[in-house]
């Protein structure tokens, strides 16, 4: 795995207090198995979501682990009003209760801040101004930069504004491969140069990016595998970078297929996919929807009604992973 950090870089100090913090995550995720449920509140669940969300409360049950709730809401200007409330009525009415607290990424903007002035003062971060207009060719998933061509890595370390504009703070990688189990989708691996390149932990408008937090959030959380569609599959690499350069391994992965419509085009919110609200409108109720999605998967034949935990009491372990290792999203 590489490593974040240059040979000439000082040790990443953190405070006692999230050195603890992280510590005790990682006690949890050697515990047991813990997973989690991490959407956006910016508009309702589609199927694809409610799918997912399916896939990975099962794997949890069947596995007598933990399935977590959070709340990825760190992007202000793109989360929706009742978007949150709306997501948590909907997976209680399908019976996709999950365990602890909702955890939001917004109540950990101080814990992100930290590791931030960390990595800063330890030199693993340098100052980025290069414009949206000159980046535009390498956008990548959740509006991070991929395989950044370093045009300011070796720049001067000026962190305030110039010409009424602040930075945006990335990490420097070293060269090497960055890799994590994964149980899904393709071989868990990245070069981190060619793959990965130099991502942006800070935007310039100081909103935290979606790596640094996703990444220490897994740490915090003590997930020990994340099931997530495999749309995002591309944005592991960025974040096994961040873990490293924090001292720690990465959780497995288990990037599961997306479920595709008549056309072979993945579900998106983006798109207005159908979510519970049409299902209902088509006069479903939680049995039909869970039955839909379990179809869908080939775990149950089309047509069925059943709760969640129907579902996972007439199912094995082996019988999920093996319709999930066979890859294919199910066209509607």
């Amino acid at each position: 795995m590489a490593v974040a950090a240059g040979p000439s870089s000082p040790p990443l100090r953190l405070p006692l207090h999230l050195q603890e913090r992280l510590a005790s995550g990682l006690e949890l995720r050697r515990r047991g198995y813990r997973s989690r449920f991490a959407p956006s509140p910016t508009g309702p669940l589609h199927r694809g979501n409610l799918r997912t969300a399916l896939i990975g409360w099962l794997e949890a049950r069947l596995r007598r682990g933990a399935w977590l709730l959070r709340i990825d809401d760190l992007d202000g200007p793109r989360n929706r009003p009742g978007a949150e409330v709306s997501i948590l009525e909907d997976l209680r009415w399908l019976g996709l209760h999950w365990d602890g607290p909702v955890v939001r990424q917004s109540a950990h903007r101080g814990v992100y801040a930290t590791v931030l002035s960390a990595l800063r003062q330890a030199g693993r971060l340098y100052p980025c101004r290069c414009s949206r207009r000159l980046l535009a060719d390498v956008s990548a998933p959740h509006g991070a930069l991929a395989v950044y061509p370093g045009h300011c890595r070796n720049g001067p370390p000026l962190w305030g504004p110039q010409t009424g504009r602040l930075p945006s703070w990335r990490l420097c990688l070293e060269p090497g491969v960055l890799g994590w189990q994964e149980r899904c989708g393709p071989d868990g691996h990245q070069d981190g140069h060619a793959e990965v390149g130099d991502v942006v932990l800070r935007r310039a408008d100081g909103v935290v990016a979606y790596h640094l937090a996703t990444a220490v959030d897994e740490l915090l959380m003590g997930i020990s595998e994340v099931v997530r569609g495999e749309d995002l599959w591309p944005s592991t690499g960025a974040q096994v970078a961040v873990m490293a350069a924090l001292g720690a391994d990465p959780p497995s992965y288990a990037h599961v297929p997306l479920w595709r419509d008549g056309q072979g085009e993945r579900l998106s919110k983006r798109e207005g996919a159908e979510g519970l609200a049409g299902l209902r409108r088509r006069g479903l109720d939680p049995p039909g929807v869970i039955g839909e999605l379990a179809a869908s998967l080939d775990l149950v034949p089309p047509g069925s009604r059943l709760s969640a935990q129907d579902l996972v009491e007439g199912l094995s372990l082996e019988g999920l992973q093996g319709c999930l290792s066979r890859g294919e999203g199910v066209k509607a």
